[in-house]
């Protein structure tokens, strides 16, 4: 379908049954004053990015800003943390889907980031309805029946956040003067327009996550953002707050930088492991010093992954600013007591090591992990909200750590390039489905991890890894070899050969994990190719 909504606005495809109330004229002239405003802008700092890699790809490197050097030596701060959020000792995420919504706000967590992006396919209905029940939520009369059971929000709820798309996203479902709007400015726009005022009416204040920013430019654009809106919308500049996501390898370089350009605006900076992993295999894809070992063995612990989290709990401490610790993605197993004794443990002790570090909180992925990652923060930050006030003037980071690939070890096995063939084509058939958050082997998958899992395969191929367990070099050949293999696994699983023939798309699955795995070019996203293929 295609429907003019509102000057210079189309509508596009399937939107779902909330987008009347969702896609008012209204509504829809601030997302399209916001898109021919700022798109330009946007688009010529997503060249920026690919000028960067060029030049890397050319010999180049990374390193501190000479440029920006008076702000990393500068003496300021950012605003004072909202008072109606101070505590952020673990938060959960998850999509905007309406049960998750309530099971998240109803799971103990100090708040829950309700997720446009990696969690969420980009369905019409996925995206509009996601923000109707976002308002719902706010309003506190979201409800849902499945299976005869009912679901409804506790006295007491998690504190709301919402992450909308990266700067690299369109929407083809919103049309403005003839072309895609921008996924960003979709999602922030229609959230603050809706709910800005209904938050603060309630004492709150709207708070976001912003993913995938590779440079503190791309910051001062959403500085400019949020002012623009807070005008349209009339609420006071400073009432939207954002935590930053530092999940690209380029952002390690620029967080004081970051933080400064947000600082009225600023929630602080988060460690976004997975995607960090994902942007260092992207970034120095063509250096064969930089190819790292299995995934699973790239942990928390290893020598340049430990410098970037000190790092950024020394910066933002020292600018007074949460500091915010990655994902614990383990999903439950109700069979196996075995393997939960085993995730906990190590949910344990992955929390115990951020709160140890000074994070003011961290994330999981499912409810049942919250009271364990609450214990560890609990046990060090005990009555105080948060931590901000420790300072780390033992840590001193240097380029050369943080580039530091060779610290992960050089273990690359035959089981970790299944795994990453495995997960990369399960997660594209679910993304392709509508769901964006898969869970696989107990762990809660979603575009970031299997964006780790596909690029390893590319670089691996890439360079003629030999593999350290079977001695076999990665090629074309062997990874076709094992998704043949591991598409039979998936079959055998499933149990379902009409499910798996039809509705899970194993083929087209399969030729988009080869799309951007095995490609001689390196594809920026894999769900960019992906989205011309999503249904809805």
């Amino acid at each position: 379908m295609s429907t003019t909504s509102t000057s210079g606005v189309t509508l596009h495809g399937e939107l779902g049954p909330d987008a009347e109330r969702v896609l008012t004229p209204d509504a829809l002239a601030l997302v399209a004053d916001l898109h021919r405003t700022f798109n330009h802008e946007r688009e010529r700092l997503l060249r920026n990015r690919l000028e960067r890699q060029d030049a890397i790809a050319k010999g180049g490197t990374l390193d501190f800003l000479e440029g920006t050097k008076e702000i990393r030596e500068g003496d300021w701060k950012v605003a004072d943390p909202h008072p109606s959020y101070l505590d952020r000792r673990v938060e959960i995420t998850g999509p905007t889907s309406r049960k998750m919504v309530i099971n998240a706000l109803n799971s103990g967590a100090k708040g829950f980031m309700a997720d446009f992006e990696d969690a969420n396919s980009p369905t019409g209905p996925n995206m509009i309805s996601g923000q109707a029940n976002l308002t719902e939520a706010i309003e506190g009369t979201i409800e849902h029946s499945e299976n005869d059971k009912e679901y409804a929000l506790d006295d007491e709820v998690a504190t709301l956040l919402i992450r909308p798309r990266g700067w690299h996203l369109i929407d083809r479902h919103i049309k403005v003067d003839g072309g895609p709007v921008s996924g960003s400015l979709m999602d922030a726009g229609l959230y603050l327009f809706h709910n800005s005022q209904r938050l603060i009416d309630k004492d709150k204040t709207p708070l976001l996550y912003l993913p995938k920013m590779e440079s503190h430019l791309e910051a001062r654009l959403w500085n400019s953002v949020f002012e623009h809106v807070q005008d349209a919308v009339g609420v006071p500049r400073g009432s939207v707050r954002a935590t930053v996501l530092i999940e690209t390898i380029p952002a390690a370089f620029e967080m004081d930088e970051i933080l400064y350009e947000l600082r009225e605006h600023s929630g602080g900076l988060n460690a976004g492991r997975w995607d960090y992993i994902f942007s260092f295999i992207k970034t120095f894809r063509e250096r064969p010093e930089a190819i790292l070992p299995d995934r699973a063995k790239v942990t928390m612990t290893v020598p340049f992954m430990r410098a970037y989290t000190e790092l950024l709990v020394q910066t933002c401490h020292k600018r007074g600013a949460f500091a915010m610790g990655g994902m614990s993605a383990f999903i439950p197993s109700r069979s196996n007591q075995e393997i939960n004794d085993k995730a906990f443990k190590q949910v344990a002790d992955d929390k115990k090591r951020e709160a140890g570090d000074g994070f003011d909180g961290s994330w999981v992925a499912h409810p049942d992990s919250v009271p364990v990652a609450m214990e560890q923060f609990d046990a060090v930050l005990g009555d105080r909200p948060n931590q901000i006030d420790k300072q780390r003037p033992d840590v001193s980071v240097t380029a050369k750590e943080l580039l530091d690939a060779s610290s992960a070890g050089d273990d690359r096995t035959e089981d970790g390039l299944r795994a990453n063939v495995n997960i990369g084509i399960q997660y594209i058939s679910s993304w392709l489905r509508g769901n964006g958050a898969a869970g696989i082997f107990n762990l809660m998958e979603d575009a970031a991890t299997a964006e780790i899992s596909r690029s390893q395969v590319w670089q691996w191929k890439r360079h003629g890894v030999t593999l350290t367990d079977t001695g076999e070099q990665v090629t074309a050949e062997l990874v076709r070899r094992l998704e043949d293999e591991e598409l039979e696994k998936i079959r055998e699983f499933i149990g379902d050969d009409e499910w798996f023939e039809k509705e899970g798309r194993p083929k087209l699955s399969r030729e988009l994990f080869e799309r951007v795995a095995l490609a001689d070019e390196f594809l920026q996203f894999l769900t960019i190719p992906a989205y011309d293929e999503l249904t809805d």
